[in-house]
C-alpha cells in the first residue's frame, strides 16, 4: 500500500470518526509498509498504539481491506526518534526501553469485516426484472433516483407495504445497481434483525465503539424489514444514533417495512418522526394488470429454462384474477405450473392448472360478502350501517351508498338484481346507476377513488 492510499485512506476515516477522534489519533500515525498481512505504523507513545488497536483497529482494516489490501492485523511501534518517558524506576535498562519501542500491538482483521459483511444480495432482484404498474410506479421511481447515487435529495427513503409487493425485491435492485455504478461506495444491506443480532454481539463482546465506527462508516446504509426492532428499546435507541450520525454526514439511508412508520407499533416516537422526515412511499397492493404482466414476464424467463413447455391462451388470465393477494404466491404457483408440466410432458392448460394449483386456488377462493362491503363502508363513512341500506337520500348517505354497490360489483359474484335486494330492496336499475357514477368520479374526484381505492385495499387484505 503506497503512503498516496493511506492518504485516501484517512480521509475516509476523517469522515467515519470525526474531527476531534482524527486529529488526536490517527493524524499522529505513520504508515511504515504492508508485508506478509501486517500493515505497520509508527506512532510517538506506546499509549497511542494501545488505544488506536482497542478502539479504531476494526475500523482501519475494514477501509483497507475495502480499499483492496489483504490485511489480516495492525502492528504499532514506537519511533526511534520519540521521546520516552522514563519510568518512575531510576534503574530503567535500556534494554526495556527499546524491549517497550519495539511492542507490537496487534488486532485480527477478521472479526472487523464479519461485524460489517452485509445480507447477501439475490441476483434475480435488479430493476431489469421489476415489473412496474400504477401500484408501485413511485416507489420504482424513488428507487431509480436514489441508486443514482450522486446528492441527496431525500433521505431517508421509506418503503412500505405488504409482504411480497416488492420492497425487498426495489432494495436489493438499488444495492446491486450502485455497487455497479458507484463501486467506491460502502453500500451495507441488511435486515433489521441482523442490525439487533450484530448490537447485541457488540454490547456482550464490549466493542460497541467498533460496531459504532463501522455502521456509521458507511456511505449507504440499507436496513429491511425496520419494524422488528420496534419494541426493542435498545436497539431502537442505538439505531436512532446511527441514523442520526449518517444524516448528518450527508449519508443516504433506504429503510423497508411493512407499513407505514407512523403505524408500526411500540416504535418509538422519535425513530417514528425520523423515518417520516424523508421520503415515505407505498407500494401498493397489485391489480390486475400488474399481475398480469408480472406472469407474462415470468413466463419469458421460464420459456428459456423450459424450451419445450407451451402454455395456451387464458391461464394467465385466469391466474391473475384468483391470486390476487400475494405477488410470491403467484410467481410460486406459475414456477409449479412450469415444473410440472416438463416433468409429465404436457401443455399447461386449465384442465392442469386446476388440478396442480389446487390448494393454491383453494386458499385464495376467500368470499367478499355484500354485508362485509356494507360494514366497512359504513365504518369508513362513519355512518350507521342502518343508513347505507335504508331509503334516506341525502348526499351524506347516498355516496357512500353508491361507493358499496360499486364494490359490490366489482368484489363478488353477485347479480345487480340480488345487490339491490340487499341494499334495502333497490331495483337493479338504482345499481347500475350508482356502479356509473362512482365509475365517472373515480376520474374526476381524487377524494371518492382514494376512498374506494382504500376500501378495496381493506376488504381484500
Amino acid at each position: 500500500m503506497t503512503q498516496e492510499k493511506w492518504g485516501l485512506l484517512r480521509n475516509k476515516l476523517l469522515k467515519a470518526i470525526g474531527k476531534n477522534n482524527y486529529t488526536t489519533w490517527i493524524e499522529p500515525l505513520e504508515f511504515q509498509e504492508l508485508q506478509d498481512g501486517v500493515a505497520v505504523f509508527s506512532v510517538p507513545t506506546n499509549f497511542m498504539g494501545n488505544y488506536v488497536s482497542q478502539n479504531f483497529a476494526d475500523l482501519i482494516l475494514y477501509e483497507m481491506n475495502t480499499a483492496g489490501e489483504s490485511v489480516q492485523r495492525l502492528a504499532f511501534r514506537v519511533a526511534a526518534n520519540s521521546p520516552v518517558r522514563p519510568s518512575n524506576d531510576v534503574a530503567t535498562a535500556p534494554a526495556r526501553v527499546q524491549e517497550a519501542q519495539t511492542q507490537t500491538l496487534s488486532a485480527t482483521a477478521n472479526d472487523a469485516l464479519e461485524s460489517l459483511q452485509a445480507a447477501p444480495l439475490d441476483s434475480r432482484f435488479t430493476f431489469d426484472s421489476f415489473v412496474v404498474g400504477k401500484p408501485n410506479e413511485l416507489a420504482h421511481a424513488a428507487a431509480r433516483r436514489v441508486s443514482e447515487g450522486g446528492p441527496v435529495t431525500f433521505n431517508p427513503l421509506v418503503l412500505y407495504g405488504g409482504v411480497g409487493l416488492g420492497k425487498t425485491h426495489l432494495m436489493h435492485a438499488i444495492a446491486w445497481e450502485l455497487k455497479t455504478k458507484h463501486p467506491e461506495l460502502n453500500v451495507l444491506y441488511l435486515s433489521a434483525e441482523q442490525f439487533m443480532y450484530r448490537f447485541v454481539q457488540a454490547l456482550r463482546e464490549r466493542r460497541m465503539m467498533d460496531f459504532k465506527h463501522l455502521f456509521r462508516s458507511v456511505d449507504v446504509l440499507m436496513v429491511d424489514d425496520v419494524q422488528f426492532i420496534a419494541g426493542k428499546d435498545s436497539t431502537q435507541e442505538e439505531f436512532f444514533h446511527t441514523f442520526n450520525a449518517l444524516v448528518d454526514q450527508n449519508k443516504q439511508i433506504i429503510i423497508s417495512a411493512d407499513r407505514a412508520p407512523g403505524e408500526i407499533k411500540d416504535l418509538e416516537d422519535r425513530v417514528k418522526s425520523r423515518l417520516q422526515c424523508g421520503l415515505v412511499v407505498d407500494l401498493h397492493p397489485t391489480d390486475y394488470e400488474l399481475r398480469l404482466g408480472i406472469l407474462q414476464t415470468k413466463v419469458q424467463q421460464y420459456s428459456r429454462t423450459y424450451p419445450d413447455v407451451t402454455i395456451v391462451d387464458g391461464v394467465l388470465e385466469f391466474l391473475a384474477h384468483r391470486i390476487s393477494t400475494n405477488v410470491r404466491v403467484l410467481e410460486g404457483a406459475l414456477t409449479r405450473l412450469f415444473a410440472f408440466a416438463s416433468l409429465v410432458g404436457r401443455e399447461i392448460d386449465m384442465e392442469l392448472t386446476q388440478d396442480c394449483l389446487a390448494d393454491v386456488l383453494r386458499a385464495s377462493e376467500r368470499k367478499i360478502t355484500v354485508e362485509e362491503i356494507q360494514r366497512k363502508v359504513s365504518e369508513y363513512y362513519n355512518i350507521r350501517l342502518s343508513d347505507i341500506i335504508g331509503p334516506k337520500r341525502l348526499r351524506s348517505y347516498a355516496r357512500p351508498r353508491q361507493v358499496a354497490m360499486y364494490l359490490c360489483k366489482q368484489l363478488t359474484s353477485r347479480s345487480l338484481p340480488e345487490i339491490g335486494r340487499r341494499f334495502g330492496g333497490r331495483d337493479h336499475t338504482t345499481v347500475m346507476h350508482g356502479v356509473k357514477r362512482i365509475e365517472e368520479l373515480k376520474t374526476t374526484d381524487g377524494q371518492i377513488a382514494e376512498d374506494v381505492e382504500m376500501l378495496r385495499r381493506a376488504l381484500e387484505a
